[in-house]
């Protein structure tokens, strides 16, 4: 749908400055908003886009940065969250803020209770229950209020956030990376959706790292480079290239998304994996991995593909020292001879390394150093006599910091204050330093910006060079496709394909997902 010449505007932020100290995170950044668009933020990670809507949103309130906030014409000054929502501005986090053990109902209403008109106290349940129902149908999910957001997917707990917004009579709606943690066909509904509802007069602010999802959907798309607004694209006609938005947040363009690999794998295989199974940890009838087989050469990338719930992390985690589930049996085999990894530390002590794709739940320690992050899995390399010399850390951590890149202020700053990218720089610095000869690498790439995926391509690259082995867990196709040697195929907790990558397509994964499923 065109956007009309006169269309009216309904935010505009002009000449917004944030300091954190000394840093400048925001440096006159200005911004508008039309009337029923969904309007695209992009630019690398550390960029200022978040910050950028945290100033919006009053997380970071008035007084605290430069700057007008103008919200249909009027002049706003948001001291909280609440200030903001009581525009109808609503922002949904790319963590959300769910609470797991209460009911969607429970969810939808928290803080905005719905209570018995005599007493303020009491929650009016009949009414909560039908209103959440309302809710849930209009954004197209079909579950009972009462379910526990637990026992739902990612991608059902986003249209739960959404209709959270719309039981808040939400007119702005920010969605922070909405689709970083959903497969290709629930990111699609979650588009369909956005689509649906702007046509209804609703307005986006959409952030994302995927750049083909920010072509198709956003009618306007503004271009955030090291905390200044570089440029708006106008995207009304959806014909806007990826390539050409990539040149806007760098700087450049980017003629190659996945660097040139100069070594090939050797023919010795240096981990094995045989019939491996292991069932759920609730549910000892249902089985997570289902004898699964799989190797990889030394200087090998390998690839693990799947949709959502085929069991590509249960079996990274379970193999990794039984992190995860109710193990079976199977057996694991590293440099030809079997070895027992019964415990996290015994499959670090055999070379084996996961970096998992919750990085800020189980990966780092998000209130703790750089330094303290990159030492935690061999802290013995920087100890003696079970003293630990700080001076070395430092030393260590700033290395590790040269050599990935790491924009940060001090390796001594706090993990949680780094961008989503420089965090995953962290988390593959602290598993490199350990030192491993196999690399789990479950997702990688979520959540981080083209410029900062290409540099992890390269650390990958170097790694395999180096004759270390990795299996790369991606739910992005074009990435498997990019790096990795060899591509094995799961489904159901089973692997139903292994092909070289010269045989390997979108299409010929697809099938063999497709093709198994028919057979049930």
């Amino acid at each position: 749908m065109a956007m009309e010449a006169n269309q009216e505007i309904l935010l505009q932020m002009k000449n917004i400055t944030k300091r954190f100290g000394k840093v400048t995170a925001l440096s006159n950044v200005n911004l508008e908003v039309k009337k029923g668009e969904v309007h695209a933020l992009v630019g690398e990670n550390g960029a200022g886009k978040s910050t950028l809507m945290n100033v919006l949103s009053g997380i970071y309130p008035a007084g605290s940065y430069e700057g007008e906030i103008y919200f249909d014409g009027e002049l706003c000054q948001f001291n909280g969250i609440k200030d903001s929502e009581e525009k109808g501005i609503v922002i949904i986090h790319q963590e959300l803020a769910l609470v797991p053990f209460l009911s969607i109902a429970e969810n939808l209403f928290l803080g905005n209770e719905r209570t018995v008109a005599a007493s303020k106290q009491v929650v009016d349940w009949p009414r909560t229950y039908q209103r959440a129902k309302e809710l849930l149908e209009l954004v197209g999910l079909h579950e009972d209020p009462r379910t526990l957001i637990k026992d739902i997917g990612v991608g059902k707990q986003q249209l739960v956030e959404i209709a959270k917004a719309i039981a808040k009579n939400v007119r702005l709606l920010i969605l922070d990376e909405p689709t970083a943690s959903l497969n290709e066909t629930d990111s699609q509904a979650l588009l369909e959706l956005i689509a649906r509802f702007r046509e209804e007069g609703m307005t986006a602010i959409i952030i994302s790292h995927k750049l083909n999802e920010i072509s198709y959907i956003a009618n306007s798309i503004t271009v955030v480079r090291d905390g200044s607004t570089i440029e708006t694209i106008d995207n009304s006609n959806h014909d806007i290239s990826e390539d050409r938005i990539i040149a806007g947040m760098v700087g450049r363009e980017l003629t190659n998304r996945f660097p040139p690999r100069d070594t090939k794998p050797g023919n010795e295989v240096l981990f094995e994996v045989k019939d491996w199974t292991v069932a759920h940890p609730l549910n000892r009838n249902r089985l997570v991995c289902n004898k699964v087989n799989l190797n990889i050469k030394k200087g090998e990338v390998v690839g693990l593909s799947g949709l959502m719930g085929a069991g590509r992390t249960e079996l990274a985690q379970s193999v990794f020292g039984h992190y995860y589930g109710d193990f079976i049996g199977g057996q694991v085999f590293i440099n030809g001879k079997e070895v027992k990894l019964n415990t996290v530390q015994e499959a670090i002590n055999h070379g084996l390394a996961y970096v998992t794709e919750d990085r800020k739940g189980d990966g780092l320690l998000l209130q703790t150093s750089i330094t303290r992050n990159t030492t935690l899995a061999a802290l013995h390399k920087v100890s003696k006599n079970d003293i630990i010399d700080h001076d070395k850390e430092v030393v260590v951590a700033d290395d590790y910091r040269q050599q990935l890149k790491t924009k940060c202020a001090s390796v001594r700053q706090d993990v949680g204050n780094l961008s989503g990218g420089n965090q995953q720089k962290v988390l593959l610095a602290k598993w490199m330093y350990a030192d491993p000869d196999i690399l789990i690498l479950d997702e990688p790439t979520r959540g981080i910006d083209v410029g900062a995926k290409y540099e992890i391509y390269c650390i990958i690259n170097d790694l395999v060079a180096q004759g270390k082995s990795v299996l790369m867990i991606s739910s992005e196709l074009p990435e498997v496709l990019g790096m990795c040697d060899r591509i094995y195929v799961m489904n159901e907790g089973k692997i139903v394909a292994e092909m070289p990558r010269s045989e390997a397509s979108q299409e010929t994964i697809m099938s063999a997902i497709l093709k198994s499923s028919d057979k049930k």
